[in-house]
């Protein structure tokens, strides 16, 4: 039987040699706009996705679809619960990212704690002073990580064995602790956030998680600490942020996620010289790009040929 499978936005060649190589007719969508997704899903047997809003109108128009396969991680931009209701797999590839974001990580907290992008900054400006202005080390300085995944887990392992950091690794459902003489697991958030100088945040966004970081929480951060979000800008309340950083109540932050992916040109943010901010690059190398392309496609065979999707979302 031949399937045909819709990618909603380009992607690496390899990802798309790999549907091919099993008789994969392969559709790419004229645009990722709900009206046109839901005319052109109609004949296709599974959706290769990046940023496109997969809604239920798109899911139910699809009389054929089978699985929604994701490039990349996070899926909050499909409606599981549809997908779910109506028996279709979705997948995802959260092995293909990992140590991208997790090197990207550990750098911004390198670029935080060495003043990189201040001193940059002011030696462009022919402030060779700024030299007086001291960086810290790492090594024996705490580690707080908000999410235990597996980016969690490589930057604790990448910041024990690199750098000497001892770490706190918060897991809201703790069933068990297993705690080692550098590694310390716990579901109380408010130590984590007391006890850290750094703070690395590695949660999916969820209903659970969205806003989870705000006012009362930063404040009870260290004054001296800094906040690192690669995860979703939806987890850190940017208003609360943007104040504790001109209050000087942290000593500052690097975000590389926004409300809305782009942030807004009145976001607070932007004017504050103590926060490091990316465009959502943290995943951004050209390994990566190839494994997000690789990865979903394997999802899509796997459905399709009725085995056990490696990396499933949810359950059917």
């Amino acid at each position: 039987m031949s399937y045909k499978v819709l990618i909603t936005e380009d992607i690496d060649d390899e990802g798309k040699e790999y549907l091919r190589k099993f008789g994969y007719e392969i559709k790419l969508a004229s645009d990722i706009s709900e009206k046109n997704l839901i005319e052109e899903v109609k004949d296709c047997d599974a959706i290769l996705v990046r940023m496109a809003n997969i809604t239920e109108k798109i899911i139910r128009s699809g009389n054929k679809l089978k699985v929604i396969s994701k490039f990349g991680v996070g899926t909050d931009n499909i409606n599981l619960e549809a997908a779910t209701k109506h028996g279709i797999q979705v997948t995802n590839s959260k092995e293909s990212n990992k140590n991208s974001v997790a090197e990207y990580t550990i750098g911004l907290i390198i670029a935080l704690s060495k003043q990189f992008f201040l001193y940059d900054k002011e030696i462009r400006k022919g402030n060779f002073q700024i030299r007086n202005r001291l960086g810290m080390d790492v090594e024996g300085k705490t580690l707080g990580i908000i999410g235990a995944g597996a980016i969690g887990e490589l930057v604790a392992k990448k910041a024990v064995y690199g750098f000497g950091m001892k770490i706190i690794e918060y897991k809201r459902n703790l069933n068990l602790e297993i705690n080692s003489e550098n590694i310390k697991y716990t579901d109380d958030l408010d130590y984590v956030l007391k006890a850290s100088d750094f703070v690395s945040l590695h949660v999916p966004l969820t209903s659970a998680t969205k806003y989870m970081i705000g006012k009362r929480e930063l404040e009870l951060m260290k004054k001296e600490a800094f906040l690192i979000n690669t995860a979703r800008g939806e987890v850190v309340d940017t208003e609360a942020l943007a104040s504790v950083l001109k209050e000087n109540k942290i000593a500052g932050a690097a975000v590389d996620v926004f409300e809305g992916e782009i942030p807004s040109k009145d976001n607070p943010l932007l004017g504050l010289e103590n926060v490091i901010l990316t465009p959502h690059t943290a995943a951004h190398t050209k390994e990566a790009f190839i494994r997000m392309s690789v990865h979903p496609a394997i999802g899509i065979h796997e459905v399709l040929s009725k085995k056990k999707p490696s990396w499933p979302v949810n359950e059917i």
